[in-house]
């Protein structure tokens, strides 16, 4: 393996929960309104310090997709996925755009989301979507 070469990023930062490695910036948000099976997600236009699975075709609730799960470069964990295709024609903006699970994220005022298994909802504070 070679030398691992990381992106500091300047201004409102996401970053990996577990290991603060930057992720995206709040400039790079596309759309709030994206959920996974943790809760909320956001779509980026960019996301960097990130590693690329194999691509695989999901049936979403938006219709079958190309995607890819991604990774942080700094600890492994898996932090979202990317889109490689969309198969139906109202959903071609998501593609080669990716999405964050907030829950794995830290947000850029240090705050967490956090999975509740007993509700199936998120809580935490979130002083960006005021």
């Amino acid at each position: 393996m070679g030398r691992l070469f990381i992106v500091n990023l300047e201004g409102k930062i996401y970053s990996c929960k577990h290991c603060r490695t930057h992720l995206a910036l709040y400039d790079d948000i596309a759309s709030k309104s994206f959920h996974s099976r943790h809760g909320k997600a956001y779509l980026f236009n960019k996301v960097v310090n990130i590693s690329v699975g194999e691509k695989e075709d999901r049936m979403m609730i938006t219709g079958l997709h190309t995607v890819a799960d991604i990774f942080c470069v700094g600890c492994g964990s898996i932090v979202g996925w990317k889109y490689e295709t969309a198969h139906e024609k109202g959903q071609k903006y998501k593609e080669g755009k990716s999405v964050l699970e907030r829950f794995k994220m830290s947000g850029p005022d240090g705050s967490h989301y956090w999975v509740n298994h007993e509700h199936h909802h998120i809580g935490g504070s979130d002083a960006d979507d005021i």
